[in-house]
């Protein structure tokens, strides 16, 4: 196991710890985890492209421990009423509503690759920046919650669109219509 995968190793790890911060009401920390988290993100992928340490574990792995942190922050925190909890549901249902159509073009095709959408890159950016900003209202007491319903409808609308949009090209993609390499494939 090379570097990057021992660092995103260590942020699927973090999942926990996340969660149980935010259980326990320091929101502090699990701002500062989360920021930590992020920041590792970047470091990873860095290294990686740059010391040509591309793995498929890596692959696999780093989109996991995103997608971990992430929806494991978002339940928690919609559990805890500091976010809408019928926003946590479409967060959550679209992840896996990915996951459902990655599986099925599997099993029909055997050769899924996946390509994200730019509206899929833009939800994911809108909900980092839901999360952190709702973790560091709470950790640092900002009354910043006008910014916080902004952003919220943010992530709901891209959630909206980059879900309908993956429909769409797994649609076509079954029927023919698109190239076989995946939705947003170029």
């Amino acid at each position: 196991m090379n570097l990057p995968n021992l660092i995103t190793f260590g942020r699927l790890l973090s999942v926990p710890v996340a969660v149980y911060l935010l259980m326990q009401s320091a929101y502090l920390g699990a701002f500062l985890l989360f920021l930590l988290a992020g920041i590792s993100d970047g470091i990873d992928g860095y290294l990686a492209k740059t010391r040509n340490q591309t793995t498929e574990l890596g692959a696999i792995l780093d989109p996991l421990a995103d997608k971990a942190l992430l929806v494991s922050v978002y339940v928690t925190l919609g559990l805890q009423g500091n976010l809408p909890n019928w926003l946590v549901v479409l967060v959550v249902f679209r992840d896996l509503l990915i996951v459902g159509g990655v599986i099925i073009l599997f099993l029909v095709r055997l050769d899924v690759k996946m390509c994200p959408l730019i509206v899929s890159k833009i939800n994911t950016a809108a909900q980092i920046a839901l999360a952190t900003l709702v973790l560091a209202e709470l950790g640092f007491e900002l009354q910043v919650m006008w910014l916080v319903e902004i952003a919220i409808y943010m992530v709901a609308a891209t959630v909206l669109v980059s879900g309908a949009s993956y429909m769409v090209a797994w649609t076509r993609q079954m029927a023919g219509i698109e190239d076989k390499t995946g939705p947003g494939a170029k």
